[in-house]
């Protein structure tokens, strides 16, 4: 089995969602044994620069990403707010010099032509910049997994195969993830989720890799963060309607 590698991690520059900063996390890293860690703050790379010299001076490896947002349709189409405030999720990894040029085009576009609500890009922008990049399937938002965890095998097979078109083989991955609620049972959105995304591995061959979705760096920090999100969407700790994250899972665990 390979080791455990985190490649699907938020700082704080991943704005009013993120609840770690770059010191944190390179020290928890460093502390917890990891010898490459990957930041993918949403649709910016706000952070990689203090990110990949803090890293380096810990001796483990930078591994620069993104993840974005990926407009539902064209990224210039700017006409209903309802749209534009559906985009799905897309992790971004740049493997080497090109992808990382790719990748800072990519989100440059996302906040100069395609930014309504979001910095969104489209899928012929990641047609035209896929060159040394990976991606993953992301999060329940993703569009790959959203499908999946609805139960749509159909429509979650026809969007990995289109993401493995344009990506190529040994570049795209579908994403497993694993969170307890906070009364310690599985995610049953992720349950479902996962179950389809193996079956698609299996008929597909485009392999798996499992993430954590971290977004701050313990598991005491869930309440910090759950009102970091109140901040975010304007609301009260109180207000049960608001949008709230069920787990204290999302945090940096060890290999173990």
């Amino acid at each position: 089995m390979s080791e455990f590698i985190h490649l699907h991690n938020h700082s704080h520059y991943s704005l009013l969602d993120g609840a770690a900063k770059i010191d944190q996390i390179v020290d928890t890293v460093s502390e917890q044994g990891h010898k490459a860690f990957a930041l993918t703050d949403h649709g910016n790379m706000f952070g990689v620069v203090e990110f990949y010299k803090k890293a380096k001076a810990k001796g483990f490896k930078p591994i620069i990403g993104c993840e974005a947002y990926i407009s539902q349709g064209k990224m210039l189409d700017k006409s209903s707010p309802t749209e534009g405030k559906r985009n799905y999720h897309l992790v971004l990894l740049a493997k080497n010099e090109i992808g990382y040029k790719n990748l800072m085009k990519l989100t440059s576009m996302g906040y100069l032509d395609g930014f309504y609500f979001k910095p969104r890009v489209d899928k012929d922008a990641l047609r035209a910049h896929s060159e040394g990049l990976i991606a993953s399937t992301a999060c329940l938002n993703g569009e790959v997994t959203y499908a999946a965890s609805m139960g749509d095998y159909a429509k979650a097979k026809a969007a990995a195969l289109e993401y493995y078109e344009i990506f190529g083989d040994g570049n795209f991955y579908l994403e497993l993830q694993r969170h307890r609620t906070l009364a310690g049972q599985d995610i049953e959105r992720e349950s479902i989720a996962r179950e389809v995304v193996r079956k698609i591995s299996a008929e597909t061959g485009i392999p798996l890799v499992a993430t954590n979705d971290a977004h701050y760096v313990n598991p005491e920090h869930h309440l910090a963060h759950d009102a970091l999100i109140c901040i975010g969407h304007g609301k009260y700790i109180s207000d049960t309607k608001r949008l709230k994250y069920d787990t204290k899972d999302i945090y940096i665990k060890t290999a173990d």
